[in-house]
């Protein structure tokens, strides 16, 4: 079963349509989108809860949906549904939020026997002034899971996953070295992991590809740091479990990238169907790749 293509598209269309844009000063719409995605995850066979928190002074929340809650052992997915600024947010981060609210759909259809849990996870504040402080919904997530750290087998973080192209020169490259590994055309996707942590990452890119034409690297390049840190998985890696980032590489490729240029009819939604079919794969799958040992990876 692939991810259905014309469904994604109507998630972030709607997204995109909130006004004014979906920012941390916008409660409204942000509360709009909460909204939306509650009631997109409240069609499935699935427990569906808001986690609030409060950052100075204003409430915001994450929403989340959750399968298999009997198991003990838990696989987290998520994606961020705030935008910077004053940008409509398509491909950052509208279209990993489609992505997300697919792949929940797609567990939900499937219904596969698995011995863990998945929560799927839309957070609030990823985007600045909150970025790297205890206050992005997705600190506040990973936190509350410090009691049950030992069961979390990884977290897996869909960010940017709508910019494709396939123009010659149409992806930057930031190290000359790696020009030799990485095409300088925009049709790949990214799995950013840590370098003490690869075997999850290389583990997630696997499964990704036996169900993806669009091509997938493993990225853990300790050079690449400031660009692989930019999204919710790093909160989870500032307490040792394993996470990995699922991206279009960003700036990199996407030149309206924090911009009012960032709208629906720059996303590749054909790419995207490809992208989120692997990563329903890979969500699926991932128990019967993993062992106890590379459940944790304290770091």
């Amino acid at each position: 079963m692939t991810a259905d293509k014309d469904r994604m598209y109507s998630h972030v269309e709607f997204l995109t349509n909130i006004y004014p844009p979906r920012n941390h000063e916008n409660i409204g719409s942000l509360e709009e989108a909460a909204s939306y995605i509650e009631g997109e995850f409240g069609k499935l066979d699935c427990a569906v809860e808001s986690q609030y928190f409060t950052a100075e002074g204003r409430e915001y929340r994450n929403v989340i949906a959750s399968f298999n809650t009997g198991m003990k052992k838990r696989l987290i997915v998520g994606a961020h549904y705030d935008v910077c600024n004053e940008t409509p947010g398509a491909d950052d981060n509208a279209s990993a939020v489609a992505g997300l609210l697919e792949c929940a759909r797609l567990l939900d259809t499937l219904k596969p026997v698995l011995d863990y849990r998945i929560d799927f996870v839309s957070f609030c504040l990823e985007e600045p002034p909150y970025f790297r402080t205890p206050d992005m919904g997705s600190a506040v997530h990973a936190r509350s899971l410090l009691p049950y750290r030992n069961d979390i087998m990884g977290m897996i973080c869909l960010d940017m996953i709508g910019c494709f192209s396939d123009e010659p020169g149409s992806q930057d490259i930031p190290l000359k070295d790696l020009r030799k590994v990485f095409p300088d055309t925009g049709n790949f996707i990214i799995v950013a992991g840590r370098s003490h942590q690869k075997r999850f990452a290389e583990t997630v890119t696997g499964l990704i590809s036996e169900k993806c034409s669009v091509l997938a690297y493993t990225v853990t390049d300790q050079r690449l740091n400031s660009l692989l840190e930019l999204s919710d998985h790093l909160n989870y890696w500032n307490y040792g479990i394993n996470a990995v980032m699922i991206n279009d590489t960003a700036m990199l490729r996407n030149k309206n990238y924090h911009r009012e240029g960032d709208t629906i009819e720059k996303l590749d939604f054909e790419s995207m169907t490809e992208v989120v079919t692997g990563c329903c794969n890979a969500v699926i799958k991932i128990g019967n790749h993993l062992t106890n040992q590379d459940t944790l990876k304290r770091g």
